[in-house]
């Protein structure tokens, strides 16, 4: 199944409440992992060593900035009260009106979060209306709409990115793409994520028990180290992408 060949009628409304069940129930039941378990962690830990005003959107309870002295913007209140009670400052919002000041934060990090809003254009623009010229901003997104499949449809994303589409959406916003990296922690087998699905609908609480005790554990310890290329690398086969951009509002388009 491709994206085009899925349910392109849902709305931001219908985006919200399936994230909403779907992340808030997801987080009430997991458990909060430190930043420095992941192999993002070197990168943001340098950028935010740099960046005393730091933004994390929708990190749900897989921060991957310091949680002290971050702002973190989540619609999950079960992921929120975990942030607070770890040193975050968390604040109930959504990526497409974010409750935070112009020009407020000199180093942003939204992974896995566009593909989860109709109106990426939107997110996008407040995205650039809180970065300070210069900050650094961290993003990820799937790719390949071709690679669509019904756990996208499950977790409720709206679209996979062709890697020329992304690009160009980057530019009209100002964000300037210095580096990206193969990203991301899916396991490669259809029929584990078909299982995991199943699961996940019908035996919630079994599944969960699995997710935190063994697969999650197995994930954090066979990351591999983050490769980063200029630009966009090679993106044949590649399912997501991490992208380390520069916000340069000049360097964005007039319309």
């Amino acid at each position: 199944m491709t994206r085009s060949q899925a349910d392109t009628s849902r709305s931001d409304a219908d985006l919200v409440r399936i994230n909403r069940g779907f992340y808030e129930s997801l987080w009430s039941a997991a458990r909060l992992i430190g930043p420095e378990r992941f192999n993002t962690w070197p990168l943001s830990r340098e950028l935010a060593d740099a960046a005393p005003r730091r933004l994390e959107v929708a990190p749900g309870l897989r921060p991957r900035l310091p949680l002290a002295g971050t702002c973190f913007v989540d619609l999950s209140h079960a992921a929120l009260r975990r942030l607070r009670a770890g040193g975050g400052n968390a604040i109930h919002g959504m990526i497409g009106q974010l409750p935070c000041a112009d020009a407020s934060f000199d180093l942003i990090c939204a992974l896995d979060i566009l593909e989860h809003v109709a109106d990426d254009d939107g997110a996008l623009a407040e995205l650039a209306r809180v970065a300070a010229p210069g900050a650094s901003v961290l993003l990820s997104v799937p790719l390949h709409p071709q690679a669509w499949t019904a756990f996208d449809e499950f977790v409720g994303h709206y679209r996979r990115y062709e890697p020329t589409e992304i690009l160009f959406r980057l530019a009209t916003h100002g964000f300037v793409l210095e580096q990206s990296a193969v990203y991301g922690m899916q396991p490669g087998s259809s029929r584990l994520l078909a299982l995991g699905q199943w699961y996940l609908t019908h035996q919630r609480e079994r599944a969960m028990w699995w997710y935190n005790r063994v697969f999650m554990p197995i994930g954090l310890r066979f990351q591999k180290p983050l490769r980063w290329h200029a630009g966009l690398g090679d993106t044949d086969g590649v399912d997501e992408v991490l992208l380390r951009c520069t916000y340069r509002p000049a360097a964005a388009p007039s319309h």
